[in-house]
């Protein structure tokens, strides 16, 4: 199988076990138009191979080297999609008038946001369109999520994420996501310890936007994921320098898990990749 690769999709299951907890999820690698399901190939030996390939994500223009996961480099200086503010969402501009592409902001910033708490490998606080839930949790490879405020706009859910980043972590750490370092938490009552730890600067915040913030409460999603065994090790896998190439033994997140070390597949968007299963 060959084709230019995009990050996993990844799926709740409708179906339940017979003790009524979620199944886990389902994972599909899309390579062109192919969508390859990949929680059939765990526990099979598999072979990725990268050519010399990559398409830009933005254009479609042939690009010796990728950046802000999939761009050519005329696209990353140009698109409001790798823009900064992307990955520091306070520092939105739209309400400057400096947005390099005010259209794009109107459908990607101006509309509501769900700040969150999420528990990967530990309590962190994190933001997603409110359209992305729960695909921005399950990117993550989040096994518990919770919904904490909605919010009218892309940089109000950045001023608050930095607010309750103050008291509380703002990243994954990969290494031990791959690893399987998980433990459940109580995310309600890390969520009314955070907002009594932030409240002088949420309560400022909801002075400010009165109409443009929402506290929630909902409850706590749990997801599963297809793992028969996690990473003795955190070995980055690159078919881009050599063949990664092992016994499928689990998907967590945008990882695929190998007995021979972990594939981010994020990281490879655009690129082109032979996969042969056996």
């Amino acid at each position: 199988m060959r084709g230019t690769v995009r990050k996993m999709r990844g799926e709740r299951n409708a179906e339940t076990g017979p003790d009524g907890q979620e199944q886990p999820l389902r994972y599909f690698l899309p390579l062109d138009d192919l969508l390859l399901p990949m929680n059939e190939l765990i526990g099979r030996h598999v072979t990725i191979r990268a050519s010399e390939g990559i398409r830009c994500v933005g254009c479609g223009r042939a690009s010796k080297k990728s950046f802000s996961q999939g761009y050519c480099y005329p696209c990353f200086i140009k698109l409001a999609a790798c823009d900064l503010c992307i990955m520091k969402p306070e520092t939105c501009h739209y309400h400057l008038g400096t947005c390099r592409e005010p259209a794009w902001g109107e459908q990607h910033c101006m509309i509501p946001h769900i700040v969150y708490l999420a528990n990967s490998t530990g309590l962190k606080v994190g933001i997603t369109r409110e359209t992305q839930i729960p695909t921005r949790w399950i990117d993550q490879g989040a096994g518990q999520a919770l919904p904490i405020f909605r919010v009218a706009t892309r940089r109000l859910s950045g001023l608050i994420e930095v607010a309750l980043a103050a008291h509380v972590a703002d990243k994954t750490k990969w290494q031990a996501l791959v690893k399987g370092e998980y433990a459940p938490l109580d995310l309600p009552a890390e969520r009314d310890r955070l907002l009594a730890e932030a409240a002088d600067v949420l309560a400022a915040l909801e002075a400010e936007y009165p109409d443009g913030i929402e506290r929630l409460q909902a409850e706590v999603v749990e997801l599963s994921y297809p793992v028969d065994a996690y990473a003795a090790k955190a070995k980055s896998l690159s078919p881009d320098k050599e063949l990664a190439s092992g016994v499928l033994t689990g998907i967590k997140g945008q990882y695929l898990l190998f007995d021979t070390g972990v594939l981010n597949v994020r990281k490879f968007t655009g690129h082109e990749w032979e996969i042969t299963v056996s």
